[in-house]
């Protein structure tokens, strides 16, 4: 266990140490910052560290195991009404156990906190029903998608226009660091009983339904309830002087994510209990290491979670506001687009994905493949994102391209990179990107006098979008290594010869 936590505290620090470094040459060189600031910034990104290490040791000891137990023994069962109330129960809750879901609910005053939670969670119960049911009749995941997608955008055309981009928003931040682990592994689980050759490959896609589901229910929320005064709390900084001054902001903050977390991971640890019960599954020493993964996850998330609020988002706001205030604003485009090819690789959930894939594959999409792809695709969108801010763009001009080119792509890419690329989208904006770069994107909108309903708000729908473009582009440059050295598809990556043939088919 010692060997595995310092390999992920390795990790960790690769991941944050980028975005530090960032952010400490601006404050150096453009926007000067207080040293009270920097401390701030500079332990929450300790904590950042220590609670990833954490947290993935335990997403990979507790949630993934569990995921796959459930996932395989309600396939087993071949009872579809236990089958459905399993996954719409364990849809529910595990949402309910999102922290990001939380931080977007607090930033939208027209709506209640728990209507808007519930809502979220709902939709996500529904669509990894379908998503499970999509598994078990082998329905094509690329036609589905486009069906819900082409729905939710002419139901978004109904819903009010201040709460287009909240309610996108919100798919992002429903797929977060305890979402992740536990749906990916329920697909692992539901595919190994499968015995066909695309098996492996569907054991992806789950968490990009469960990404759909969530905008698709707030829009018909933000319908019923006509909301017209969602807006994003300011970020303020602490007044810190000393050293002693920053420890307690932090100290005086942990109690308060504890609290979140622990109500949070309570119901994931009571469906634990309650599996083993009925089913046996784990032997004695597995259920001690599966407790002992979960506190692991407990700590891990309170670290993280205290970190990235009370280090990152004050600096993201002031980063964003400072930028913008110049009269070089333009900078704060490609300052974006670094920032942005850094700090999805400090997202705890891509991580966990990334690994899935290179399992999966059996080592032929490699995590460093993954990363690279994802980071481009990040930069990009959060330029794009950070560019709507400064002109005022309509989020359409943005999301309909890129849903139509990602929807386009699945024609031409093996079924393996249709789901994984659908399900980068929902792991690369988790908590990183609602607490840094959605109070980027608003400092910088409040400082040019913005909307920062319509123009700030979409970020995390930004970066949400832009794997589904960036993976696939790496799935068509694969098909074309493929078509060029006759290669069978097997042996790069990792499936079965005819499967891009069969996905042609299923058109």
């Amino acid at each position: 266990m010692n060997k595995k936590l310092k390999e992920k505290f390795d990790e960790s620090v690769n991941a944050v140490l980028p975005i530090t470094v960032i952010v400490l040459l601006l404050s150096i060189f453009v926007v000067p910052m207080e040293t009270g600031t920097i401390a701030l910034f500079l332990v929450g990104a300790f904590m950042l560290i220590i609670g990833m290490a954490f947290f993935q040791l335990g997403a990979e000891t507790a949630m993934t195991p569990l995921g796959e137990g459930v996932g395989s023994s309600i396939m087993k069962t071949r009872k579809l009404p236990v089958l459905i109330g399993v996954c719409f129960l364990m849809g529910i809750i595990i949402t309910l156990a999102e922290p990001d879901l939380q931080v977007l609910a607090n930033q939208v005053p027209s709506i209640p906190n728990n209507t808007l939670i519930f809502t979220v969670a709902l939709g996500v119960g529904v669509f990894l029903v379908i998503a499970v049911l999509r598994i078990l009749f082998r329905i094509s995941l690329p036609v589905l998608l486009c069906i819900f997608y082409i729905a939710l955008f002419f139901l978004s055309f109904a819903a009010p226009a201040d709460f287009i981009a909240v309610a996108f928003d919100s798919g992002g931040v429903t797929t977060g660091p305890m979402t992740v682990p536990f749906i990916m592994a329920i697909g692992v689980g539901l595919s190994a009983t499968r015995n066909d050759k695309n098996g492996s490959s569907d054991s992806f896609g789950l968490i990009s339904f469960c990404s759909v589901g969530p905008v698709l229910m707030v829009l018909l929320l933000g319908i019923f309830y006509h909301p017209t005064g969602a807006a994003y709390n300011e970020t303020t900084i602490p007044d810190v002087i000393t050293m002693q001054d920053v420890i307690r902001e932090f100290v005086h903050m942990i109690p308060d994510y504890a609290k979140e977390v622990l109500l949070s991971i309570l119901p994931v640890i009571f469906v634990f209990l309650i599996f083993q019960l009925i089913s046996r599954r784990y032997h004695k020493p597995q259920v001690i290491k599966m407790i002992i993964g979960f506190l692991y996850t407990i700590i891990g998330l309170i670290l993280f979670l205290t970190g990235v609020n009370v280090g990152f988002a004050p600096v993201g706001s002031l980063l964003g506001s400072s930028l913008a205030g110049q009269p070089w604003k333009w900078i704060l485009i490609p300052i974006g687009a670094l920032i942005g090819y850094y700090i999805v690789k400090a997202e705890p959930a891509v991580q966990v994905l990334n690994r899935q894939v290179e399992d999966v594959t059996n080592g032929s999409i490699s995590r460093d493949t993954m990363n690279l792809s994802l980071s481009i695709g990040v930069s990009a969108s959060v330029a794009l994102a950070l560019l709507r801010v400064l002109t005022g763009l309509n989020i359409y001009w943005l999301l309909i391209p890129g849903y139509l080119i990602a929807l386009i792509l699945t024609r031409f890419v093996p079924k393996v990179f249709v789901g994984i690329a659908f399900d980068s989208g929902g792991v690369a904006s988790g908590p990183m990107t609602s607490t840094f770069l959605l109070p980027l994107a608003m400092g910088a909108c409040t400082a040019i006098g913005g909307n920062v309903v319509t123009d700030a708000f979409g970020v995390v729908a930004m970066v949400a979008m832009a794997p589904l473009i960036a993976v696939q582009v790496m799935g068509v440059s694969y098909n074309m290594k493929l078509k060029k050295a006759s290669t069978p598809a097997a042996a790069i990556i990792g499936i079965d010869d005819n499967e891009i043939l069969d996905f042609e088919e299923d058109f």
